[in-house]
């Protein structure tokens, strides 16, 4: 069977990716809590201007039920235009320019007919005083165009009754024209006349009526359009201000903290779980611990760390004592947890016979976590004379980068790496394995600090028994030999089969060795075994000799319309006969 991780990897894993950004949780709640306590920072150093606001009721003559909102939106994006802003300021008597008020301020259409005018400004009633100049201006504005609609629909009206009045003054006069010929005025000239002039006249009176109503305007727009609720100042929501901006930088934060945590897991690519590990160092995870419980638990139950510690030193215990070779512990991100199980397996080891610790860690964590515990176990350094007979020795060790590679062999035959989850990259613990294989140092397990709690992975190497933990302290089966009292029959029929094989088999002698051979001289042509014939007295057959008439002279033939022409000469039969005395010569 084959390890399932030597299979190729996806380009984004999501289940590491996913562990990778869990392990990271203390960093993206600690973005999203900064985020939170600085936008409660801006709204405390930032506060929100004051601000007033007032409503208008704005009358359309367009009304009606299907408005979708379309006429009150047209007049908040006229209320935004600087004609009005400026007039507003004018007419308070403020300096501000009408381009930068216009960002003071807005409309929302509540309804169809309803809208809301809200400002902000540096003070309370500067802020309640430009509500109220843009609430009239607006409505003076909007009652102004409504008015000039009107003037100019009844300026059209009258042109219209002018013309109307024009045209009849004409129809008149004709009238009068043909009433005056007397008999020899034509009837249904007349009547046409008659007929044209009621016409104008009631077109005029029609044109009089409707210009005098479009003069006076639309009395249900002027009066229906005004200030429903006063400008008033509103009150400084402090804590809907500082929840709305709190919430904003929490959601920021966090965004940026998970963001931040799926890009360092892709680029830094650090195996986590255990079956990368385990494929990366090429041994299987032997045990798991954690370098100290999450939360406030690890106060009140640090005894449940200390027996983990404990159990796996016992394992280690185990195995060590399966062989006879010293076995040393690296550390790779872990070299207190290194320490404290070089500890525990002293101490368990101390009970058949004496056991020192040789301290090969730059910070001499095993020296001084012995002297904080009061540990009774003999800590020695590299440069400490060899071990006494009978007394075992456990090294501890680092592989960290900038280890002097050579030096391990002395810490241990054999190796257990005690390997933080997450600390290195793919490639350093590439280069792990690689020297302690160029040292000769075989990896007897991996004991894995602080995995994650919910990996599902298989740390185990199904390849490689003769370093996997399971196999240690099983011996092979021995080769049954005869006994000493036989040893004189052994040798007699080895003599006798060494007899047989010479007088089979004797010695192949078919194969002799190369030698250099010299070239030969060049060598002269070779003369011809017998003196050729002088030229002519070979004689050749007269048959052979003879011309040939096997074929006769090709005529040409006459062009014919049918498919084939029978008069058609054939030179079949004088063929045979030409062959027949040739044949007759090679049979005879």
């Amino acid at each position: 069977m084959t390890n399932p991780s030597s299979q190729a990897a996806p380009l984004i894993d999501l289940s590491r990716l996913t562990v990778a950004i869990r392990r990271r949780k203390r960093f993206w709640l600690a973005t999203a809590l900064l985020g939170l306590i600085g936008g409660v920072l801006v709204t405390l150093l930032l506060p929100p201007p004051p601000s007033a606001v007032v409503t208008v009721m704005v009358t359309h003559a367009q009304d009606s039920p299907t408005d979708s909102g379309s006429l009150i939106r047209t007049d908040v994006t006229v209320l935004q235009t600087t004609q009005i802003a400026g007039e507003a300021l004018k007419a308070i008597g403020s300096a501000d320019k009408p381009e930068a008020f216009t960002k003071d301020y807005a409309g929302l259409g509540l309804s169809n007919n309803i809208m809301q005018i809200t400002v902000k400004a540096k003070t309370g009633p500067d802020a309640v005083a430009k509500a109220k100049a843009l609430a009239d201006i607006f409505i003076a504005d909007y009652v102004k165009r409504d008015k000039a609609v009107a003037d100019a629909e009844a300026k059209a009206l009258l042109d219209q009754r002018k013309t109307a009045q024009d045209e009849l003054a004409t129809v008149d006069q004709q009238v009068t024209e043909e009433t005056d010929k007397g008999r020899n005025a034509n009837p249904s000239t007349l009547e046409g006349l008659y007929s044209r002039r009621a016409a104008l006249t009631s077109q005029i009176s029609d044109f009089s009526s409707r210009a005098q109503q479009a003069g006076l305007g639309n009395p249900k727009v002027t009066s229906g359009t005004q200030i429903v609720d006063a400008a008033r100042e509103l009150p400084r929501g402090m804590l809907k201000a500082g929840a709305l901006n709190g919430g904003i930088g929490l959601g920021l934060g966090l965004a940026l903290g998970l963001a931040f945590a799926a890009v360092a897991a892709i680029s830094r690519d650090k195996p986590v779980l255990r079956g990368e590990i385990s494929a990366e160092l090429g041994a299987s995870v032997i045990a798991q611990l954690r370098s100290r419980l999450p939360g406030p638990a690890r106060f009140w139950r640090r005894s449940r760390a200390v027996g983990e510690r404990q159990r796996v030193a016992t394992t280690l215990v185990r195995a060590i004592k399966a062989e006879a070779r010293e076995v040393s512990l690296l550390e790779l991100g872990a070299p207190k947890i290194a320490a404290a199980l070089a500890l525990d397996i002293a101490g368990e080891l101390g009970a058949d016979g004496k056991v020192s610790v040789v301290d090969d860690l730059a910070g001499e964590d095993v020296r001084k976590l012995a002297k904080e515990t009061g540990s009774e176990v003999t800590v020695l350094g590299v440069g400490d004379p060899a071990a006494e007979p009978g007394e075992r020795r456990v090294g501890v060790g680092s592989v960290a980068p900038g280890t002097a590679w050579t030096d391990l062999e002395h810490l241990g035959a054999e190796t257990v790496l005690i390997v933080k989850a997450g600390h290195a990259n793919t490639l350093w613990l590439h280069t792990v394995a690689r020297q302690l294989a160029d040292q000769q140092i075989p990896i007897v397990g991996v004991v894995l600090v602080d995995p994650d709690p919910r990996d599902q992975s298989d740390g185990t190497l199904w390849d490689g028994l003769h370093t996997a933990l399971r196999a240690r302290g099983k011996v092979a089966p021995a080769v049954q030999l005869l006994p000493v009292e036989h040893e004189d029959r052994i040798n007699e029929l080895a003599a006798r089969i060494a007899e047989r094989v010479a007088v089979v088999e004797p010695p192949t002698r078919r194969i002799v060795p190369v030698r250099p051979v010299a070239p030969p001289p060049l060598a002269k042509p070779k003369p011809p075994a017998a003196p050729l014939p002088a030229p002519g007295a070979v004689s050749v057959p007269d048959h052979l000799d003879a011309p040939t008439k096997k074929f006769a002279p090709v005529k040409p033939k006459r062009p014919t319309p049918f498919k084939r022409d029978h008069g058609e000469p054939t030179h079949q039969g004088e063929l045979k006969a030409e062959l027949e005395p040739e044949k007759s010569a090679e049979v005879s």
